[in-house]
């Protein structure tokens, strides 16, 4: 099982890494063109399929848990993913919106630093 938890620990950090990575990037050439949002579409879902499945494994050993962050982290990645959904489809649109990358570069950054800084105890 902890072979399984390090896996999903390393692929929700690298999901975290396509997101404010990708918003780096996106934001150094101009978001406009909408080319390499995917890469931060699909960070965001690996963000959430990946942070509930770890909730999931540790419920299910009885693990505890501090649920009020897991509610304020899920709350945030959802919105993350939903920004970059709608900057993906605005930009297959040809309408691409900067401030939708913006958000979700700034909501990934914001739960990376409430997983860091929220004390459990």
């Amino acid at each position: 099982m902890e072979i399984l938890i390090n896996v999903l620990v390393l692929v929700h950090l690298i999901g975290m890494a396509c997101i404010v990575g990708g918003w780096i990037a996106l934001r150094a050439r101009g978001v406009e063109s909408g080319r390499g949002l995917s890469v931060v579409v699909w960070g965001a879902r690996f963000q959430i399929l990946t942070g509930l499945a770890l909730v999931g494994i540790h419920e299910s050993q009885n693990d505890p848990l501090n649920h009020a962050k897991v509610g304020v982290k899920l709350t945030v990645a959802l919105a993350c993913a939903a920004a970059a959904e709608m900057a993906a489809a605005k930009a297959r649109k040809g309408s691409g919106d900067s401030n939708l990358i913006d958000y979700a570069g700034v909501l990934g950054i914001l739960n990376t630093a409430i997983a860091a800084l929220w004390e459990t105890s």
